[in-house]
């Protein structure tokens, strides 16, 4: 018996994420960052570049967006839709 496990990139697990959200009122990028960095502890991507494939994603999928996690300059967050 042969196991194979394929390898998951970074933006397969946001496209991923973001399609298990697909009829959720929104996508809150926060919990979806939340959620990527727990599931990829090893993750290089900044939260900017996460937050980028997120939304590229969500305008792919027709999926609602909340930009609300708090920039790097300690800004609050950005909340549009």
């Amino acid at each position: 018996m042969t196991n194979t496990f394929h390898t998951v990139t970074v933006e397969r697990a946001a496209e991923a994420y973001v399609l298990s959200r697909g009829k959720a009122r929104f996508l809150s990028i926060a919990q979806a960052i939340r959620a990527i960095r727990t599931l990829m502890p090893a993750c290089r991507a900044t939260d900017r570049e996460l937050e980028e494939m997120l939304a590229a994603a969500c305008i792919t999928h027709r999926v609602p967006v909340a930009f609300d996690a708090t920039a790097a300059d300690g800004e609050g967050p950005r909340l549009h839709s």
